[in-house]
This record gives C-alpha cells, structure tokens and sequence, in this order.
C-alpha cells in the first residue's frame, strides 16, 4: 500500500498547538483513524463540498476534525469544538 501524506494547514497547527498532552493523544488517534479509513468523517455540502467533519471524544467533550482527501493524501483542515467551527471553516 502507498504511503499516506497528512497535511496540516496552519489553522489545524494552531488549533493542535494549543491543547494538552492528553488532547493531543486522542487527536493522534483521530488522524491515524482518517487516514486509515478517510470515509469515517461526514461528507459536508454547500460551500463546503469536498470536506469531510469526524466527530470525536476528546476527554469527555466532542471534538471534530475537519480534512479533504485524495487516495494519496489526507490534508487535515480545523480542528475543534462545535462552537464557532463550521464559521471558521468557510473562512
């Protein structure tokens, strides 16, 4: 099998840089889980076609990855709570 490339955009480094060790930890486990299965994720529509959310725990609140994704590629968008992210996504 290819090699997967992850791709993170800076709004996703900026988002990632700001969690805890442990958020982290289920973030990593989020991305490995996108890039072996890029269909986990909900297929948006509208002026967002092309984008796919996973919604995940991340200690006891729900978190959601925004990425798009090619067979080769998993370019991973936002990340972070359900407040304001679909906003800050059409950005």
């Amino acid at each position: 099998m290819a090699e997967i490339e992850v791709i993170q955009t800076n709004a996703f480094l900026r988002a990632y840089k700001r969690l805890h060790n442990n958020q982290k930890d289920a973030v990593d486990e989020a991305v490995a889980a996108i890039v072996a299965n890029p269909e986990l994720g909900e297929a948006k529509k509208g002026d967002l076609a092309g984008v796919f959310v996973y919604k995940f725990q991340c200690i006891k609140q729900q978190c959601l990855l925004a990425y798009e994704y090619d067979p080769s590629t998993r370019v991973l968008l936002l990340l972070g709570s359900h407040e304001n992210f679909y906003r800050e996504l059409k950005r």
